[in-house]
């Protein structure tokens, strides 16, 4: 028989984060900081609009390009957080989760041969997403003396004349690294100046202990290369109900939903009801969330520091990714052996990106008392490690 697959999706490695969830899953008494999905629920309001929308009969398709109300109060808050103005007719497209914007956006604007710029470590998505869609995936390594911010001279270095796309993320997953307004504006000189486009992922915009988020497409000059995607399943707790928008250009845009209309027809239309009412009235919600995930956070920095481990400081998403390097282990074998030894599932760093090597992705969207409990754990395996 002809051989049933495609040699591209045959040579795309499985998710290194799904091999520790699968088995954290199966282990009795294990706590899991692997996976990076809230641990609220979708507050009440929000799904009470979802409800309304099931008794109402909502259950019919809406536009490829979504409910035009949720459109619009898409731009109401890009221009309320950002100060962007889009237009809800033609530059904006709502999706299944942010993922899908992603892999539409790339395969909207890539030519075979094309070079996509994946700063790393990095979403598990992009990667593969760029490979599918033709592209060329350059890496850039990131720093952790850089606190994982993209530098203008490591963007430079990786340009040549076949780079269509920068994938900039920040707030970020894995690192919790943010990006400042002088940051990006560096970067913005240099994407400019190459005439490049940006796929900016904020879907952790939301979810910062820093100052405001800036996004790349609000600094002069960005909004007409730059496709800004975010979504509601980090800010909102509302993973399950799969919703994330794309907005950019135009032209971009309608061929984004083309794609959108044949892989997809539109997302799902209780969901979009439900995110109409978290845009209108969820700053609230988003802000109490965001205070507790703080407090998570200084809580596991302060236990780094007890225990004398190396970790930056992440003022976004909520993610830490201390430095394990002392232990002269693999992430894989360090992750392993914790999970084994401790029941304590976190994702090794090189499911990120080799620049990840090194470094573990600890996930505070966890209750406090679980995360107590899991740097008890942490703080007994690295007092053997280090008495070895």
């Amino acid at each position: 028989m002809t051989k049933p697959l495609a040699k591209t999706v045959e040579s795309l490695k499985p998710s290194g984060i799904r091999k520790f969830f699968d088995i954290v899953s199966e282990m009795k008494d294990a706590i899991s900081l692997g996976v990076g999905e809230p641990d609220f629920d979708t507050p009440w309001h929000i799904r009470d609009e979802g409800i309304y929308a099931l008794e109402r009969g909502k259950t019919f398709y809406t536009s490829n390009s979504g409910l035009k109300e949720l459109r619009e109060e898409i731009c109401n808050y890009q221009k309320r957080h950002q100060g962007i103005e889009y237009n809800p007719l033609n530059e904006v497209v709502v999706t299944v989760g942010g993922s899908e914007a992603i892999d539409i956006g790339l395969r909207a604007m890539i030519n075979a041969g094309d070079e996509v710029i994946i700063p790393q470590p990095a979403y598990v998505s992009y990667e593969p997403c760029a490979v599918l869609a033709g592209a060329k995936p350059v890496i850039i390594n990131l720093k952790a003396e850089n606190e994982f911010r993209l530098t203008p001279e490591e963007l430079e270095s990786a340009i040549t004349d076949k780079t269509k796309v920068l994938i900039l993320a920040y707030p970020n997953n894995p690192t919790g690294a943010i990006m400042e307004r002088e940051d990006l504006e560096k970067i913005a000189n240099v994407v400019i100046k190459h005439d490049l486009y940006v796929i900016s992922d904020e879907i952790y915009s939301a979810l910062t202990y820093k100052g405001e988020h800036v996004s790349i497409a609000s600094l002069e000059g960005m909004k007409e290369r730059t496709i800004l995607i975010n979504g509601f399943s980090k800010a909102y707790a509302m993973t399950g109900w799969r919703l994330g928008y794309a907005c950019g250009p135009q032209e971009i845009i309608k061929q984004m939903t083309k794609i959108h209309q044949f892989a997809i027809m539109c997302a799902p239309t209780t969901s979009q009801y439900a995110a109409v009412e978290a845009l209108k009235n969820g700053d609230n919600d988003v802000k109490v969330m965001c205070e507790s995930y703080n407090q998570r956070r200084r809580f596991l920095l302060n236990a780094f520091k007890e225990m004398n481990l190396e970790c930056f400081e992440p003022y976004g998403a909520f993610y830490v990714f201390p430095c394990i390097k002392e232990f002269g282990m693999t992430s894989e074998e360090f992750a392993t052996r914790f999970l084994e030894e401790e029941k304590v599932a976190a994702v090794p760093g090189t499911a990120f990106g080799e620049s990840g090597e090194g470094f573990l992705r600890i996930s505070y969207a966890y209750s406090l008392e679980n995360l107590r409990i899991a740097m008890e754990r942490l703080k007994n395996f690295i007092t053997r490690l280090r008495n070895q």
